[in-house]
């Protein structure tokens, strides 16, 4: 069955061909019609050809498709396709065995999320799934994620993906590692997100306003609901946020610097199928080890994630920032001698 990439934009497309009763569709119509939709999601596509339009028909006839009642209607020495049915649609049909098991796929990652605190309501969206799809009532996942369900605060979970969901403006007693008294200040919350087995609130602080204010989830001690307007964030796209990172610190006053690194032969075959960030690159490996370039904002994470290969991987290059972590290494090292 054909189930690449853009499948799905591909049998909308043939579906709304197949039910227009004032034009004739012959191959090469639907395979522009195709292509013309795809260029205009990603105008750097290739387009499929005559085979891949193919195999989508008979996918969409098949009994794991939608069956559609599909005519090959012979004009002239050409055959144009069109609905026997102009009423039908896949729109309209019960889900496909492919949606089905897409749907059971889906359920399996949902299940990992109804053990956190104030998300119980998943057990119920699951169990309404099963009976409305008949589907086998799920026993036991298959897929695991590195989920620490001890981590303090995780119980807040619930609450700030609410409170961001419908703009809750928040009062939050927190206490920071380097304070020794808990504080209490509004937050507008933004957005969530997971680093290093942790979860962090980013959002507006009015007590600090020309950056985002980020709140790692196990130092929150209280949190409440205040009635004051919610400040939307218009300025900052998270998808693109951690794309120059590594963590969650984003320095204001620095930029992007290539960063390369000599990693150890043992090392190397690691560095080489885990990146340590989406902009690696290689750029040389001989019997000195692997050498590797990225390309990111220096922060406290970058720092601690080189640390932690001990040994194995020298800093080459920018020169300020090897000799800022040597002093660091030279640190530890007095703590042993």
């Amino acid at each position: 069955m054909a189930t690449n990439k853009n499948a799905l934009l591909r049998y909308q497309v043939l579906d709304r061909c197949f039910r227009n009763p004032g034009r004739m569709y012959f191959w090469k119509d639907l395979l522009d019609e195709c292509n013309k939709s795809l260029f205009e999601l990603d105008p750097d596509s290739n387009g499929i050809q005559r085979r891949q339009l193919f195999m989508d028909i008979n996918f969409m006839e098949s009994s794991q498709g939608w069956s559609i009642p599909l005519e090959r209607i012979k004009f002239g020495k050409r055959y144009f396709y069109r609905y026997s049915d102009l009423n039908f649609s896949i729109n309209n049909q019960p889900l496909n065995e492919e949606e089905l098991n897409q749907v059971r796929s889906a359920l399996s990652v949902f299940s990992r999320i109804k053990g956190i605190p104030q998300f119980e309501w998943i057990n119920t969206i699951i169990e309404k799934l099963e009976r409305i799809l008949h589907l086998p009532p799920w026993q036991q996942g298959f897929i695991g994620f590195d989920n620490n369900e001890f981590l303090a605060g995780i119980e807040y979970l619930g609450y700030l993906f609410n409170a961001i969901n419908y703009k809750k403006v928040l009062k939050i007693t927190y206490l920071s590692f380097s304070a020794s008294e808990p504080t209490e200040f509004e937050i507008h919350p933004w957005y969530l997100h997971q680093f290093n087995n942790r979860w962090f609130l980013f959002g507006y602080n009015p007590l600090c306003p020309t950056h985002p204010w980020i709140l790692a989830i196990d130092r929150m001690k209280e949190i409440s609901e205040t009635i004051k307007p919610y400040i939307e964030n218009t300025t900052i796209d998270f998808n693109e946020y951690f794309e120059d990172i590594i963590g969650v610190t984003r320095p204001d006053t620095s930029e992007i610097v290539t960063i390369k690194l000599r990693f150890s032969l043992a090392q190397a075959p690691y560095i080489l199928t885990k990146p340590i960030h989406g902009s690696q690159r290689k750029v040389v490996q001989d019997e000195s080890g692997l050498v590797i370039s990225v390309k990111v904002i220096p922060n406290f994470e970058l720092e601690q994630l080189l640390l932690s290969f001990g040994e194995h991987v020298e800093i080459l290059e920018p020169i300020n920032l090897r000799k800022h972590m040597a002093k660091r290494i030279s640190k530890m090292l007095a703590k042993y001698y």
